[in-house]
């Protein structure tokens, strides 16, 4: 009694656990972040740009030197940052001391962090208004925070704190719904250093790692010589195996599908190829357009289109298997088996579909340190783990098909329940991803 009773709760589980989220693949490593420090005066105004630009972004200007990457966010600041004094604009001058330099990011890979003091000279402002729209479209944390001034009284729009500490550390839901503010708004009286300004971000601060896992750091330490191989192989299988874990591999659809469709074992085990080589060819397609065609798309303008292709796929999926199940109960005529070549690829590949953004920087990272090889073997190992995880879900879910015994009511329905769970989850999928391409 007590192992038909567990497996049905292994099914159950199965078909509920981790459902897709909208964050499934943080885009951390494609961000540029930026931040403002406005600082009002009796004679003049100063503003502190801080980007710290992560490291994809930062692969793709690996061409550049340290003074022409300068240059180009000099220039950039210089088109979109608008400083207005009682309603005109007024030009925002570079001062002495900008700094450039590439902290250890991800992979090997190196991240760009740029400070560039402006200052604007003034005579008494009485409003004073700061529009940053430097990198539009870009993912990332985006504030502007007020600092006293000499000789002024100042009211801001704006917090007066900084949760990042200069963009060095961000707050729990820095990735999932970064800060975006690129207006500021100040009213500025004589007086003696006062700021007046609303309470900022409480949020606690996370860690310096935006890739999303260690599978990057496993590649990083491969590729320095600091271990076996072998070992390294292993550890990125066991990354593969728990990044499936995470929200949105499709684990739901998967069982669900299955279930739906009366799978086997070689059905699952077709499932977890299909993953593996979607989720690889997705890896190197997106390398391919950040190496080659960024200046035509911005790779990380792919990923919601993505999601939507996935929950469009998954939606016609369940639809497909739902019919089928519908029309052979008015026919009273049931099929042992109703899995097709066709259906095991197409839910294979949505699962599979969205590639990991640390898979991607593995990538990028090998080209950078001539580890060609040595990357493209750890992502397809990284991939075979996380097709693994969902073969191995599969198979659960098919043995338990076969030892479980369900009321016929039930044995009757459960088909058709998974299919709409399979709707149901694409539909999520779709909802989510609709407001990010439109």
């Amino acid at each position: 009694m007590r192992r038909p009773a567990l497996l049905f709760a292994l099914v159950a589980a199965a078909l509920v656990v981790a459902a897709p989220s909208a964050s499934a693949h943080p885009l951390g490593n494609f961000s540029i972040n930026h931040l403002d420090r406005l600082k009002v005066s009796s004679d003049r105004v100063d503003v502190v740009y801080i980007l710290d630009q992560a490291e994809i972004p930062t692969f793709q200007e690996r061409g550049f030197s340290s003074a022409q990457v300068l240059t180009r966010k000099r220039a950039e600041v210089s088109r979109r940052l608008e400083l207005r004094v009682d309603g005109r604009v007024v030009p925002l001058a570079f001062a002495p001391g900008a700094q450039i330099s590439y902290p250890p990011g991800q992979g090997g890979l190196k991240l760009t962090r740029v400070v560039l003091p402006l200052t604007a000279r003034v005579a008494h402002p009485r409003v004073v208004s700061l529009r940053d729209g430097t990198f539009p479209g870009r993912v990332g944390w985006k504030a502007i925070v007020a600092q006293p001034g000499s000789g002024t009284n100042v009211h801001s729009n704006v917090a007066a704190s900084d949760p990042t500490n200069g963009l060095r550390s961000y707050p729990k839901s820095s990735l999932s719904s970064p800060l975006d503010v690129r207006d500021a708004a100040l009213s500025v009286k004589p007086g003696d250093g006062q700021l007046t300004a609303p309470r900022g971000d409480g949020r606690v601060a996370t860690t310096h790692n935006r890739s999303g896992d260690g599978f990057a750091g496993v590649f990083a330490d491969a590729a320095a010589g600091k271990g076996v191989l072998v070992f390294f192989l292993l550890a990125a299988f066991g990354w593969g195996a728990v990044h499936a874990l995470s929200p949105g591999h499709g684990k739901t659809m998967v069982a669900a599908y299955l279930v739906g469709t009366r799978g086997t074992a070689r059905h699952a085990v077709a499932l977890g190829a299909t993953v593996t080589v979607t989720h690889t060819i997705g890896v190197f397609a997106l390398g391919v357009v950040t190496l080659l065609l960024s200046a035509l798309i911005l790779p990380e303008q792919l990923y919601p289109w993505l999601n939507l292709v996935s929950g469009l796929m998954v939606v016609v999926i369940g639809a497909t298997v739902l019919r089928k199940r519908v029309h052979q109960h008015h026919d009273h005529h049931h099929h042992h088996h109703d899995l097709t070549t066709k259906g095991v690829v197409a839910m294979g590949a949505s699962a599979g579909l969205i590639p990991c953004p640390s898979a991607l920087v593995v990538l990028l990272g090998a080209v950078a340190q001539h580890q060609v090889a040595l990357g493209l073997l750890m992502i397809v190992v990284f991939s075979l783990g996380l097709a693994g995880t969902l073969t191995a879900l599969g198979l659960i879910v098919v043995y338990a098909q076969g030892h479980v015994h369900f009321s016929s009511r039930l044995a009757t329905a459960l088909p058709a329940i998974s299919a709409l769970v399979i709707v149901s989850a694409g539909l999520v999928l779709t909802v989510q991803a609709v407001p990010k391409v439109v």
